[in-house]
């Protein structure tokens, strides 16, 4: 009873202080974690995060500990207990032997098979208790394993989705707030993309950018109103082949511990399967996103590890270089619609002329969205959309929106003041402009 009982509290101590394990989990890796070194080192945090680790290890301590102490004064209890019983039996036996009822020898044999019983008692209950401590966490995992996909199709026989063709999409009425939040990311957006076009979506942050595509691509569905693909609702189609029709890079896209070839190939893991992918499509991705220059320059190319996780000897990028690994991963997969989120943000500006110019050349047949800060890449859209608080404020082309000198114009032209060196710090008076856009 009192091995099954604190089996239990204990389980549900955790399961409770989850904050707090989390909270000892994230200090722990902070204070070594490579990415955040510098600053770490810098600003002097070292001793600050230890801090903060044992000031949550002492609260979770203590409530562990109370436990593990009321643990003990119980079995401290229940051995004194168990030893009386072993006493008066051994009492009992005595008294047989002097009483002339059991030989000596019978006493022997009598208290070693008590002893044997008990010890035998002993291991199965505390066995038993942690098969059961088992079985309360595995529990948890169970039910985590049971729950029922909610991204899936609507009706039992899925649409199949059309490949390498030109897409309409439509959002009608399209509304969106995320599960636990009671305010509406996106309201009421209603917009068309047409084949082929390439649609830049443009705003401050916060204005519900990243959500339209996470929408698009159904990894959510709307609050309300709805989403068409060639007509109709992309709840009907596929989840996996939906999946298949899009290149995407996140804004906070992807770096993996593999090889530099294998992130690529991530782009399209249908394409590449399990095995090795071929080296030519690799190469032609990296070249479209410039990454073919510092690939070159690694020890095995593309089978040079990345990151040191595993490997002593692994590949270190900088963060402008993982974005070109991103943006190849993007161009190699066989996609029919581009998605890119920010894919220049770290790239200098002749990368970012080299990526657009590549970017001309392959979205000839797809449909492509953009969503950047840099306005000067919105000069190639078909359709500019101007996002605030989730909604769309603005809509047309470049030559259109800056005529209408409404909210786009003051993004554009407050972005390209800064590249005046009339603006610059130190110019003297007489310096000419050169406007870059």
């Amino acid at each position: 009873m009192i091995s099954f009982r604190y089996r239990k509290k204990n389980v549900n101590y955790m399961f409770h202080r989850s904050l707090a394990r989390r909270q000892m989990d994230y200090y722990a890796k902070t204070v070594v974690d490579k990415d955040l070194a510098k600053e770490v080192r810098i600003f002097g945090l070292t001793d600050v995060f230890c801090r903060k680790y044992q000031e949550t290890f002492r609260g979770y301590y203590q409530g562990l500990k109370k436990l593990k102490v009321e643990e003990c004064v119980w079995s401290i209890g229940a051995s004194l207990l168990t030893s009386a019983a072993y006493c008066f039996l051994y009492i009992l036996l005595a008294r047989g032997v002097y009483a002339g009822i059991y030989e000596v020898g019978s006493f022997s044999l009598y208290t070693g098979a008590i002893m044997t019983i008990g010890g035998s008692v002993g291991t199965l209950i505390s066995t038993t208790a942690m098969i059961y401590e088992g079985t309360l966490f595995i529990e948890n995992l169970i039910s985590f394993m049971e729950e029922e996909p909610r991204i899936v199709p609507l009706g039992t026989a899925p649409a199949e989705v059309r490949r390498h063709t030109g897409h309409e999409i439509v959002f009608r009425d399209v509304s969106f707030r995320y599960p636990g939040n009671r305010r509406d990311v996106l309201r009421h957006v209603s917009l068309t993309i047409r084949p082929g076009q390439t649609v830049v979506i443009v705003g401050l942050n916060g204005a519900g950018k990243t959500t339209l595509v996470k929408l698009l691509t159904r990894l959510y569905d709307p609050s309300e109103g709805e989403i068409l693909l060639d007509g109709r609702d992309i709840r009907e189609y596929d989840v996996e082949q939906l999946y298949s029709l899009f290149g995407i890079i996140f804004q906070d896209f992807g770096r993996y511990a593999v090889t530099a070839g294998e992130n690529i190939a991530f782009g399209n893991i249908r394409k590449s399967g399990t095995e090795q992918p071929e080296l030519r499509m690799l190469e032609a991705a990296a070249a479209q996103s410039g990454a073919d220059s510092f690939i070159a320059k690694l020890p095995e190319q593309y089978d040079t590890p990345l990151m040191r996780y595993f490997d002593a000897d692994g590949a270190e990028l900088s963060v402008g270089q993982w974005q070109k690994l991103a943006i190849a991963r993007a161009f190699y997969g066989d996609s029919d619609i581009l998605i890119l989120d920010e894919p220049t943000a770290s790239l200098d500006p002749l990368a970012e002329q080299e990526i657009f110019r590549q970017f001309n050349a392959l979205r000839s047949d797809k449909t492509s969205i953009f969503i950047s800060h840099r306005l000067s890449s919105t000069t190639i859209a078909d359709q500019i959309l101007v996002m605030e608080e989730g909604e769309i404020v603005e809509r047309g082309t470049h030559a259109e929106l800056m005529a209408l000198q409404g909210r786009y114009w003051q993004l554009f032209t407050t972005q390209a003041e800064w590249y005046r060196t009339e603006n610059a710090p130190g110019r003297q008076e007489g310096d000419g402009a050169i406007p870059l856009f």
